[in-house]
């Protein structure tokens, strides 16, 4: 993240589609960072007592690359789309993610990846997407390295789901999510250490952890000034 996670931003202007791509096209690339294969580098995230958390988590395990896919669908008011994992994962079961998952070796790059799960697990065809650039690198506490895609959605594809990853998918309006108001800051202990992360409730949705904390990531590289 760009600063600290605390700190209080004024909102955001808000921005048309248009507008959103434009900028997203502007400021992202498809340059792959060496943090996401090396275990020396570690994702900052902005907040003390998580920095730590990685660091700790870093020196204990692999480094698993992974990549999703942040699909931003053209409608009028665009919306993201969203998952909802399968409740007998062994990982982050009944939780809300992107599409997405570990980068395997036959995949060509990071978004490659992204778009063959977001294929697999919820039947996202590739002729509706357009890939605009990489966000920055996230880590987690499961010791994944998460390389998220922006890309524009046409409107239009219908979605098969995979009932054995994927429990649900939904969208969700921009607005919301690019709005710093609904960016609540809640903690955790990790070992004795506080940490704090994201949360975007919206409705009967539960957004937080990772998934919070790349569509903060987002709002800072796309919508602020």
């Amino acid at each position: 993240m760009n600063g600290p996670m605390l700190t209080t931003e004024p909102q955001a202007a808000e921005i048309g589609s248009s507008e959103f791509f434009a900028r997203a096209r502007a400021r992202l690339n498809f340059e792959v960072p060496a943090g996401l294969t090396d275990a020396s580098v570690v994702p900052l995230s902005g907040d003390a007592g998580t920095d730590q958390m990685l660091q700790i988590i870093a020196a204990e395990r692999p480094i698993r690359p992974a990549a999703v896919l942040i699909a931003v669908v053209e409608h009028e008011q665009p919306t993201i789309l969203l998952t909802q994992r399968a409740a007998h994962l062994n990982d982050h079961a009944g939780q809300i993610a992107f599409p997405g998952g570990k980068i395997d070796a036959s995949d060509t790059s990071p978004l490659d990846a992204a778009l063959r799960e977001a294929e697999e697990e919820v039947g996202l065809d590739r002729s509706f997407v357009e890939p605009i650039g990489y966000l920055d690198l996230y880590g987690t506490a499961f010791g994944f390295r998460i390389l998220p895609t922006v890309a524009r959605v046409k409107p239009g594809f219908q979605l098969t789901i995979n009932e054995n990853e994927v429990e649900s998918a939904f969208e969700v309006p921009l607005w919301f999510l690019m709005d710093p108001l609904n960016h609540q800051v809640h903690s955790k202990e990790f070992r004795g250490m506080a940490r704090s992360f994201y949360a975007m409730p919206f409705a009967e949705r539960y957004i937080w952890g990772a998934t919070a904390g790349i569509l903060r990531i987002m709002y800072e590289r796309i919508c602020l000034k």
